[in-house]
């Protein structure tokens, strides 16, 4: 029998909390290396520390480095550095697990409108769900429904006949691996069956393996704010226009749009589509339909996808239309996602005293380690796919961000919201991306650029229109450039580095970068439930102090409700009052006022946390709003409208609607105040509040988990 250490967090090295049980329970089903006969390899946090250190460093090529960066790796690691699940899970674990990737999600390649690709890419989509990655598609490049199909003059069923079989094929490998699988559909807001999109999950059962999220253009947003109309149009061939004699020049009958596949297609001489216009509609009659099921719903998300594509670093390589299943890398074809987070708690000095303060030497150091451990992860990536190894071995892009922000603030006795939690999260974050991009340089000095960055571009018109500054430089149409150049001096974001420090950039430009991009921060909910022993979420404050996570428990037919406690509050307790309780009215319970959950954060503050984090974010983040029940509707709308005049990248919200569906995270108060009802064989209806346990089938389930199982048709199947 194995014997298991318990290990124990620090928040400074004279003071150790100790894992809660759903935290040790998560690492040890999720992340703990075992043998095939069920033994555990891993017996404790630091054994899985020292298994990832190992492989990661072993990539270096002499002994002394290998040594040396094990030893670096294995401090970072210990200090707050948390690779994203899958390098925790599968790093130097291939002896054991050697069909699996180190990479968390992924993103297809372009679905064209044909059979043979489609189920092409539902192919590819099974190999990668099989290596344990997620997968994000764009379903928007497959005709409309009803639209004529020449080729076998009948009419076409539409995109989301197709994704139901994507949604089935993610089902089916995930409960076979143990593993839920992850998808992400994006859909643009133009398309003639943007509505049916919004609405697809509202029938029970349906697309449950998919996030879905619109890709919201800026023409949309601009028709909103002035009441325009808006069109829903899709791409026309030469046959459609020759068969069904349409007018190109007439504006009715055809509007010329930016589309992410060219062949098959009627293009002008600025690379637009000609577009079939099926339908004219009020922008703002659609807006009306997105937000209320945004309100309703949680879905489908909000992707501001123009300010995605002029902020990319690799503007000039690829263009983003699809994102991970949790939104915070939007990738090119085949992109991938290597992320990892610094867990902010751990910095903290002195927490919950007039001394509290952040630990800026010591981060800025982890950075530095941090970065070279998650390059060193694309020599070990065991992405399925060949065109998935070339995208990440060209670019070599991470997504380095943080966790635990709402924790850190509070322990520093900050409110999150405040103007000085806004303050502290640009400055942490912009600590962040300039010590990464000087390891970039570092790194790329040792071991070369990303080699797409070697490789040289042609100057095309479309790149002196997005970039009129290049003209000015001297380039013209037809001129090589290299991609480094293209990188450094012409990126936008690159640009806002050049403004601190243009010395770094000038250095880039002629050596080029070790990666392409840097940052993004993740929604990190089990790493940080685990391994951060339940320090809050990625940028997010705690959801509460104290609340339960719905768990998928694997053959139990329903999901298990587990209690937690915030970081905080335990650290709070282990330092300063060992009575402290959430909601107490007691004075010697009480918790001081920057105590606070997401329900005390109003909308507008979240937003304001994630634009200040996005500055100096290069890729994007996973961030949702909460938002009460009561929330008024039309406050709720004005979200999404700050949100793009903010420049974010994309905007999530999730108001807790028990009719719909439960939540990962719920609070004890709302099931209390939801009642299920519950159908008998006889007729009889019975009515138990949502936190009530119910037996049935041979198992005890919360009323609210049974009905959620029920309904949604995943009963029985994990």
């Amino acid at each position: 029998m194995s014997v298991i250490n318990h290990p124990r967090t620090a928040t400074e090295s004279s003071v150790e909390i100790p894992l809660q049980p759903a935290s040790f329970d998560i690492w040890q089903r999720k992340y703990q290396l075992k043998s095939a006969s069920g033994e555990a390899i891993d017996r404790s946090i630091d054994d899985t520390f020292v298994r990832v250190a190992r492989a990661l460093a072993d990539i270096e090529t002499t002994p002394e480095k290998r040594e040396d960066w094990f030893n670096r790796f294995l401090w970072a690691l210990r200090h707050g550095a948390v690779p994203a699940g899958r390098i925790i899970s599968n790093a130097g674990a291939l002896e054991h697990k050697p069909a699996t990737s180190t990479i968390n999600c992924t993103v297809s390649g372009k679905i064209h409108d044909s059979m043979d690709d489609i189920l092409q890419k539902v192919h590819e989509a099974g190999m990668t769900l099989k290596s344990g990655a997620g997968i994000g598609y764009e379903f928007s490049t497959l005709r409309p429904n009803n639209a004529y199909v020449s080729g076998s003059g009948a009419v076409t069923s539409g995109p989301l006949s197709f994704m139901d079989i994507y949604d089935k094929v993610c089902f089916t490998i995930s409960s076979a691996g143990g593993r839920r699988g992850a998808q992400m559909a994006t859909f643009d807001v133009g398309h003639p069956d943007v509505m049916d999109f919004i609405r697809a999950k509202r029938e029970h059962g349906r697309l449950r393996q998919f996030n879905l999220s619109l890709l919201i253009t800026s023409e949309f947003m601009e028709a909103v704010k002035n009441d325009a109309h808006w069109q829903l149009a899709f791409p026309l061939t030469e046959d459609e226009v020759e068969a069904s004699k349409i007018d190109l020049k007439d504006d009715n009958q055809v509007i010329w749009r930016d589309w992410p596949i060219k062949s098959g297609y009627i293009a002008d001489e600025a690379g637009r589509i000609a577009c079939k216009v099926y339908k004219t509609i009020p922008a703002r009659r659609l807006w009306d339909v997105i937000m209320t099921s945004t309100y309703e719903y949680a879905e489908p998300g909000f992707i501001l996808i123009d300010e995605y594509n002029e902020m990319n670093n690799n503007w000039f390589c690829e263009e983003i239309r699809s994102t991970n299943p949790c939104g915070e890398q939007g990738l090119p074809e085949y992109g991938a996602c290597l992320l990892g987070s610094i867990n902010l708690t751990r910095l903290v000095k002195n927490p919950f005293t007039d001394e509290a303060s952040f630990d800026w030497e010591t981060y800025r150091e982890i950075v530095r380690v941090f970065t070279r451990m998650l390059d060193n992860v694309v020599g070990i990536h065991g992405l399925p796919l060949e065109q998935q190894a070339e995208e990440i071995e060209s670019k070599r892009r991470h997504g380095m961000g943080y966790l635990g922000l709402g924790s850190a603030l509070t322990m520093l006795g900050i409110r999150y919201g405040s103007k000085e939690s806004l303050e502290l999260t640009e400055k942490i974050t912009r600590e962040l991306a300039l010590t990464g991009w000087e390891c970039a340089l570092e790194l790329a000095k040792e071991k070369g650029p990303a080699p797409i960055l070697e490789q040289e571009f042609e100057v095309t018109a479309e790149m002196l229109r997005r970039r009129p500054e290049m003209r000015a430089d001297g380039w013209k149409k037809g001129d090589r450039i290299k991609g480094k150049v293209l990188h450094a001096r012409y990126s936008r974001y690159m640009q806002k580095i050049a403004e601190v420090n243009p010395e770094l950039i000038r250095e880039l430009a002629l050596v080029g970068a070790r990666f392409t991009h840097h940052s993004s921060i993740a929604p990190t909910g089990t790493i940080a439930l685990s391994i951060g022993n339940n320090a809050s979420n990625g940028i997010e404050p705690s959801f509460a102090h104290h609340y339960s996570r719905n768990v998928i428990r694997e053959g139990k037919k329903s999901k298990e409700k587990v209690d937690v406690w915030s970081f905080e509050l335990l650290a709070y307790r282990e330092r300063v009052n060992s009575k402290a309780m959430p909601f107490s009215d007691k004075d010697d319970e009480k918790l001081p006022d920057y105590f606070i959950g997401s329900d005390d954060i109003t909308p507008k503050q979240h937003v304001d946390i994630q634009a200040a984090a996005q500055k100096w974010i290069d890729s994007s983040i996973s961030k949702t709003a909460n938002i009460p029940t009561d929330f008024p509707y039309d406050d709720f709308k004005d979200i999404y409208l700050y949100a793009y005049e903010k420049k974010l990248k994309g905007c999530t919200t999730f108001r807790f609607n028990p009719e719909v569906f439960q939540g990962v995270l719920v609070k004890d108060k709302d099931l209390e105040n939801t009642i299920y009802r519950f159908s008998l064989e006889d007729g009889t209806v019975i009515e138990v509040k949502g936190n009530e346990e119910i037996e049935y089938d041979g198992e005890i389930h919360t009323a609210a988990n049974l009905y959620d199982a029920l309904k949604e048709g995943y009963y029985g199947k994990f």
